[in-house]
């Protein structure tokens, strides 16, 4: 009995792989497919020509470069903000009371949160700033996104350094923030970790920018300024009755789709390389 019910599970086990990742090369094909043959030098090297909805010419290099500069600067701003955080839960304060269990229920609570609802709080906040749409808005507003990420990713990386290592620093006249930077240290490969989640949710995120960044052919020259993203050129570009903006929208996935992968290929390598390299 025991075998039949092994061989039962090992067979859904099996199916389910399958599934999964033949959808995966599904979406994967599809998005090439169609966006491949769209990818050129010019697609990746002009703002669109005409507007980025009726615009037969030009291309996606405001995307790019929006969707770089949203991503960077809400990925850095997300790390100053977590790391403090993490840094006093597992070393200043006391460990496993209540105040330490109740932020972490926060940020799991937070982490679970729609990121339309993110979008539609920074536009409150906007409003209420009397601020436009723009590049600082995004940020801002991606940074409380993925800020729940980088913490419970990085705590969870911080809470498997074995205690002893804090014990020791103290043993030797070491002060709490000495501790938490040998700790930090020995927590590099999953900060990497962190990074890339946070990095590859703030990248695809259309919710929050579609209120807050807006959109726009131009490339944003200051924090004031609007800014387009790819995942909101994909869902405008992809809506518009002309074939030409069709296929600077499937040139996009692409793009978006390398961006994500190369990413996730770095992250990858330096996390193995920094975990070798841990004293």
């Amino acid at each position: 009995m025991r075998k039949i019910e092994e061989n039962i599970f090992k067979v859904l086990m099996v199916i389910s792989t399958l599934i999964i990742t033949s959808t995966l090369f599904l979406i994967l094909y599809t998005i090439f497919s169609k966006g491949l043959g769209s990818l050129n030098w010019d697609m990746v090297s002009k703002i669109p020509e005409g507007g980025f909805y009726i615009g037969k010419g030009g291309g996606i290099l405001n995307a790019i470069i929006g969707s770089i500069y949203i991503t960077l600067g809400s990925t850095l701003l997300g790390l100053l903000i977590s790391i403090p955080i993490v840094i006093y839960i597992n070393v200043y304060a006391t460990k496993n009371s209540l105040f330490t269990n109740i932020t972490r229920l926060t940020f799991d609570i937070l982490f679970g949160i729609p990121s339309i609802v993110y979008g539609a709080f920074g536009f409150t906040i906007m409003v209420y700033m009397g601020m436009k749409t723009s590049l600082l808005a995004g940020i801002v507003t991606v940074t409380l996104l993925i800020i729940p990420i980088l913490v419970r990713a990085i705590d969870e990386a911080v809470r498997v350094v074995p205690e002893e290592m804090g014990h020791a620093v103290y043993a030797l006249g070491g002060t709490r923030w000495e501790a938490a930077k040998i700790i930090l240290r020995q927590s590099t490969a999953g900060i990497v970790t962190a990074i890339l989640l946070s990095f590859g949710r703030a990248i695809g995120d259309a919710a929050c920018v579609l209120f807050t960044a807006g959109f726009t052919d131009s490339i944003p020259t200051s924090l004031n300024q609007p800014a387009a993203t790819l995942p909101l050129s994909i869902f405008f570009q992809l809506s518009s009755p002309i074939p030409e903006v069709q296929n600077r929208a499937y040139a996009a996935t692409v793009v978006l789709t390398l961006i994500v992968l190369v990413i996730s290929v770095a992250a990858k390598v330096v996390s193995k390389k920094l975990s070798k390299n841990k004293i």
